[in-house]
């Protein structure tokens, strides 16, 4: 089945009670067990697994095209789950340009664990390379990257990793199982901040992870998430699932708006830099074009000045909503650096966008008259 039909179908059967097209919410924390002592329908206790969370499960791998996926209560979950299933002393090579969440786990709560952490720029090959030197557990991708849009070669970091040895993860929560195919590329995990696009309606959190293959890691992340209870709840899978069944049509339509509004940044006078890779003025576009499907719905641009400046423009737009999070039929604006705190890396002139579901006229009427 083409994508746009799997969004509707996987993890999708009749109720085989009712005949309900639409999935019950088992919203049960346990489950009886047969005279025999053994449990007939497969569930023991809702911290382990749910019906709803192991039908998103089962649809999140068809849809992009794991072999197993896992679903956790939030992004940050997700991600923790893999450096929990890491052993102490383990090196993870993280980007230099990468969601400051991510970062702040890796950094802070795991390096007291005994990760060892090394920050390269996943752009540059050779760095790469050299970061890969020494002995690695797991290289982490984000492509493209939150908020400056970097844009990885996945097959090629994929390349490097597996002749020394280590397992990569890519974040695919901009470009979606629509718009990029990191386990088609040979990556060992996509993970995916559900709460994001495809939830896509601003009112669920959620994390997943789609595992390319089963392995005894892939068990191991099981454990953690079965033992430590960091599993979607049922209520929370139930709304994911229902929001990836119009992921291909909300998704396609964002990234053709966030094309118009880029186009329109690209040409304005106040604007001094565009982060987009549809561009073509973008450094990674030739390779973005290579590797994606769609463009993406999230851009940021930079304006003349400084913050006082990037948060004028915030203040003065009617239509975008100044919040923090991103995939929501409603479109956003925020500045990034004053979300990310000390210790940010973002310039302090830049607005990030996420493109919702609007005419796209009217958004680029709002930025223009933010921007005068």
């Amino acid at each position: 089945m083409r994508l746009e039909t799997l969004c509707i179908h996987a993890g999708y059967a009749p109720d085989p009670a009712t005949g309900a097209i639409a999935p019950p919410i088992h919203l049960s924390t346990t489950f009886e067990r047969g005279a025999d002592g053994e449990y007939p329908h497969g569930y023991r206790y809702a911290r382990e697994s749910n019906p709803n969370r192991r039908a998103l499960e089962e649809g999140m791998a068809a849809l992009e095209g794991g072999a197993e996926a896992l679903a956790f209560a939030s992004g940050q979950a997700a991600s923790a789950a893999l450096f929990q299933a890491l052993q102490p002393g383990d090196h993870v090579v993280l980007p230099q340009s990468v969601y400051y969440g991510t970062a702040r786990l890796a950094e802070s709560l795991f390096a007291e664990w005994g990760i060892q952490i090394t920050r390269v720029d996943t752009t540059d090959l050779a760095a790469v390379a050299a970061a890969l030197a020494r002995p690695t557990r797991l290289v982490w991708i984000e492509t493209p990257s939150n908020p400056l849009l970097a844009v990885t070669d996945i097959a090629a970091v994929v390349q490097l990793a597996r002749r020394a040895g280590a397992m990569v993860v890519v974040d695919n929560t901009w470009a979606t199982p629509l718009g990029q195919r990191p386990l088609e590329l040979g990556a060992d995990f996509a993970m995916h901040a559900s709460t994001k696009y495809l939830g896509g309606h601003s009112d669920v959190m959620g994390g997943l992870l789609v595992a390319r293959e089963k392995n005894d890691f892939v068990e191991k992340l099981r454990s953690v998430q079965q033992t430590g209870g960091s599993g979607a709840p049922a209520f929370d899978s139930w709304l994911v699932l229902r929001g990836i069944r119009t992921l291909a049509c909300r998704f396609e339509a964002q990234c053709r708006s966030a094309m118009e509004v880029a186009r329109f940044l690209a040409r304005h006078p106040a604007v001094v830099a565009v982060h987009y890779p549809g561009l073509e003025s973008h450094p990674g576009h030739t390779t973005a074009a290579r590797q994606m499907r769609l463009w993406g719905a999230m851009l940021s641009f930079q304006v003349k000045g400084g913050r006082s400046e990037a948060m004028s423009v915030a203040a003065r737009v009617r239509i975008f909503r100044r919040a923090t999070s991103l995939g929501g039929v409603e479109s956003l604006i925020e500045h990034r650096a004053s979300i990310e705190g000390a210790g940010s890396r973002t310039p302090d002139n830049l607005l990030r966008l996420s493109i919702g579901l609007e005419h796209p006229d009217d958004l680029v009427e709002d930025l223009a008259r933010a921007l005068q």
